[in-house]
């Protein structure tokens, strides 16, 4: 079986397991908890903080542990901007193509909080033009929420741009980079949030982390124990915490090689499906994309037919989103991008891991989409 779905989750990593399996027997105590045990976990907690605040150029104060990238992503949005409206700042700016948590996060601060929303323009390749951003944002902006790289097509924005325009006005930046991470430099990027998930990394699900600059205020989501210096009560996850951090840093070592292999791997099967497939497409930018994302469109057939044609081959892929699964709609991401609706529905994302591959591997599944391909098509 050949797992192209990394996008959606991929396998812990050994390294991972081994770091994270003294926290979930020998140190098990509670951190909050005033005690040896508690003590002794609470300082693998402090640990596995300024591990991740160093990877991400951040202070080791401003990471809280999250479940995930969509609560990172849920206390970014909505934390920041609900600080934010005592002092008269109700407008939030987002691009079409952000990921659901970003998007559904803005909605509910427009339902109940008459937060008003702008959505920023998107070109055919899913980028955002810097003085789009610039005209969008006004005396009363809260925040500005961008995706690094986008979970779909890959697409990678330039965000020291974009950060620059908004540092120029003061109103802070959050980068969703939940599948950037470890595939892209997260420092020195001028935002002042980011969101990581560490199962985009090699660490389990149900870890997350969100950064957040100290001079940003964030109005917590869970309140309860005060945990998290207040910004996120719940007895913390310290093997999730220990796992985040050792995934984050293997995967920041070996990036720079692991992106220049992968990306050569990925350019290959590209050119491979294109050169093999009749009217086959490929999404998003050509050039500023996710070095092992390959996303499509098929016209004449249906994404989901292809998929079913690749599995019986061994190959595991996706129509899109994890987070968008069994959805009968077009992906918003390519609507965004001006792609016919019925032409999106045609959609395939291969997303390739850090792992080794044979030699001809991208050829070779070249060669396996176009039979699928030409299997769907009947």
């Amino acid at each position: 079986m050949l797992y192209l779905d990394h996008a959606a989750t991929s396998p812990v990593r050994p390294e991972v397991l081994a770091a994270m399996r003294p926290f979930l027997s020998g140190v098990f105590g509670n951190p909050s908890s005033h005690h040896t045990a508690g003590e002794a976990a609470a300082g693998a907690l402090d640990d596995a903080r300024a591990r991740v605040a160093r990877v991400l150029g951040m202070r080791t104060g401003d990471v809280v542990f999250t479940a995930g990238g969509t609560e990172a992503n849920n206390l970014a949005v909505k934390g920041i901007v609900l600080a934010a409206l005592g002092t008269g700042r109700r407008h939030l700016v987002i691009s079409p193509i952000e990921h659901e948590s970003i998007l559904e996060s803005a909605d509910y601060l427009r339902r109940f909080h008459a937060v008003d929303i702008t959505l920023l323009p998107v070109d055919a390749r899913g980028r955002i033009a810097p003085d789009d951003l610039a005209a969008a944002i006004r005396d009363d902006s809260a925040l500005v929420s961008i995706g690094h790289a986008n979970n779909e097509i890959g697409t990678v924005q330039d965000v020291t741009a974009l950060a620059a325009v908004a540092r120029a006005v003061r109103v802070p930046l959050h980068l969703d980079a939940v599948q950037s991470a470890g595939w892209l430099p997260l420092r020195d990027l001028g935002v002042d949030a980011v969101s990581i998930a560490g199962h985009k990394l090699g660490a389990p699900k149900g870890i997350g982390a969100l950064a957040v600059r100290g001079r940003v205020p964030v109005e917590p989501l869970l309140h309860g124990g005060g945990q998290e210096r207040g910004r996120r009560s719940g007895t913390e996850n310290v093997a999730g915490a220990v796992a985040l951090a050792t995934a984050l840093e293997l995967a920041e070592t070996e990036r720079e090689a692991v992106a220049a292999y992968v990306g050569s791997a990925t350019a290959r099967f590209i050119s491979r499906v294109l050169a093999s497939v009749p009217e086959a497409a490929l999404t998003g930018d050509a050039e500023d994309r996710l070095p092992g994302t390959a996303s499509f469109t098929f016209a004449g057939t249906g994404g989901e037919s292809i998929l079913l044609e690749l599995e019986r081959r061994g190959v595991i892929s996706s129509s899109g989103s994890a987070c968008a699964a069994g959805s009968d709609e077009p992906s918003h991401v390519l609507l965004a991008c001006g792609v016919d609706p019925g032409l999106a529905q045609t959609s395939v994302r291969f997303t390739f891991g850090r792992e080794a591959m044979p030699a001809d591997a991208p050829e070779r599944l070249g060669l396996l989409v176009a039979e699928s391909v030409r299997a769907a098509r009947g």
